[in-house]
């Protein structure tokens, strides 16, 4: 089995000439590879090679696609330290995130769309009460589209990259990822498995790249899947507009934690403190503002500060080294520290962290900090770092108020012993996700969707829209026992035309009126 780096030298060989990408590790500043940038043409030609390949992909069958996922979910299982090093080295994550979120969802969601892809995309019966259709055959059933198109994000480049492609290729799509520029190499290796697993050719391809590339990629597909920033998604949204084809959009969040004042502190604390910290912040569904009820507010403070100030941040060296790693993406650092900057100078405290860490790789340090409010780019703006602003709030209705006072909606946690009283407060949150006592577990939940309100996006992915967005719908209409000419047919003649005038009266005339 070729090695990534063989694979990454192979494909960057054969496209002599080309721009091209180095692949950085964030937490050493080393460049550790060489991937091209393709151009609009190589695009097309991936387009061309699997609409070829297509076909052939969605005559297996469910049957026939599941048993190749499931040898990807093994090989996924044999191959988990290999994969941890590849999505550590190029996002300088602990090898605990690379892990828990990373593996742990690719091996459950290769098992979970290889079982349910027909449970939802199966053939359905439709009875209906119209009189029309008496002793027809009504049914919905689902085509794939043919070729989707996936973008993903730098931050979790299997979950939320390839994590995409796995629904769409079950649902008999051929499918074309394009990673973030700055972490291409766990999709490429990705594929390699997938082609060792007995993939069709050209079912599955990885299109290192920019932006321009990702642009030439919406101008071929059927359908796009973008995850990222809103600005991007709005810009991937009038492309795909103008061609008219669907697209699903996964973006910003700010995303909040509301501690009420009958709250588990000590649940709450350890809970918040992982939900910001964890992967450095840098999850879409990330516990970006945290709004505490007064009566507990010092006390969450405390705890929070104390755990905080016992991460270990560095370098990724194995399992158990550190908990916080390196800012993946360049720019985020900059975006991390203004924010830090606005707060403090606008009257926030900051009582763990607060600066950039020493490098020579891409550190910032696990931030807490209080005294914060709504003027402050901490509290509505996407941070995506290790931060984590708290703000004291007179109740409930308060903090339920500055919840929602965001452009976002993509997720949010509740915490309360009164398990009632937080699935209420939870209802009335606009967010598309919302945890009572926990975050950012429902994500591990494929049969619930995921999605955003607001700002945050468009669709969902998991569950039954999960992968019914990767095809089309269809209605189709059988006449089984019928008569040579229904009742409604030419010639019109007035004594029938008034006989079914009787008839609709009869069936929906009878309705009170106020």
């Amino acid at each position: 089995m070729a090695s990534t780096e063989t694979q990454v030298e192979a494909i960057a060989n054969a496209a002599q000439g080309q721009r091209s990408i180095d692949v950085e590790n964030p937490a050493t500043g080393a460049v550790i590879a060489t991937v091209p940038d393709l151009t609009a043409a190589e695009i097309a030609a991936l387009a061309t090679r699997a609409r070829a390949a297509q076909p052939e992909w969605e005559a297996l069958g469910f049957e026939g696609r599941a048993r190749i996922m499931l040898r990807a979910q093994k090989w996924l299982m044999d191959n988990a330290q290999r994969v941890i090093e590849v999505i550590v080295s190029e996002t300088g994550k602990s090898w605990e995130d690379a892990q828990t979120a990373e593996i742990s969802y690719g091996g459950a969601a290769f098992g979970f769309w290889a079982k349910h892809a027909e449970d939802y995309l199966g053939d359905e019966k439709v009875h209906s009460s119209n009189l029309l259709v008496t002793g027809k055959k009504l049914i919905t059933r689902y085509k794939p589209l043919g070729l989707i198109g996936v973008i993903g994000p730098w931050n979790y480049p299997l979950t939320n990259s390839f994590g995409d492609c796995i629904p769409a290729l079950m649902a008999g799509n051929a499918v074309i990822l394009k990673p973030s520029e700055v972490t291409p190499l766990t999709s490429m290796l990705l594929a390699e498995g997938m082609r060792e697993c007995g993939l069709p050719e050209d079912v599955f391809q990885v299109a290192t790249g920019r932006g321009e590339a990702g642009a030439a990629l919406v101008d071929e597909v059927d359908m796009i899947m973008f995850t990222g920033s809103t600005k991007t998604g709005k810009a991937v949204a009038v492309k795909a507009a103008e061609r008219l084809i669907p697209a699903s959009l996964e973006l910003g969040g700010k995303d909040p934690f509301i501690v009420l004042s009958d709250a588990d502190l000590e649940r709450a604390a350890n809970t918040a403190v992982w939900s910001s910290f964890m992967n450095g912040g840098q999850t879409c569904v990330s516990t970006e503002r945290v709004y505490v009820e007064a009566p507990v507010y010092d006390e969450f403070v405390a705890k929070v500060t104390e755990k905080a100030s016992k991460l270990r941040q560095g370098v990724p060296d194995g399992f158990g080294s550190v908990e916080v790693g390196a800012v993946t993406f360049p720019p985020q650092a900059d975006i991390i520290e203004a924010h830090v900057k606005d707060a403090v100078a606008k009257g926030a405290r900051v009582v763990v962290g607060g600066h950039r860490a020493a490098g020579p790789g891409r550190f910032f340090e696990p931030t807490v900090l209080v005294d914060v409010d709504h003027t402050m780019d901490a509290m509505t703006q996407e941070t995506f770092g290790p931060t984590m602003p708290i703000m004291k709030v007179a109740d409930a209705e308060e903090a339920i108020r500055l919840a929602n006072d965001s452009q976002y909606g993509l997720a949010a946690s509740v915490f309360s012993k009164d398990v009632a009283r937080g699935e209420a407060v939870a209802r009335r949150l606009q967010a598309g996700a919302v945890n009572v006592n926990d975050a950012l577990l429902n994500y591990t939940a494929l049969e619930l969707p995921m999605g955003g309100w607001k700002a945050s996006g468009l669709g969902s992915r998991h569950g039954a829209g999960g992968i019914r967005k990767y095809c089309a719908q269809q209605a189709i209409l059988v006449s089984r026992l019928h008569l040579k000419r229904d009742v409604h047919h030419f010639p019109n003649k007035v004594g029938t035309s008034r006989l079914i005038g009787r008839l609709f009266k009869f069936l929906y005339g009878r309705g009170k009126r106020d």
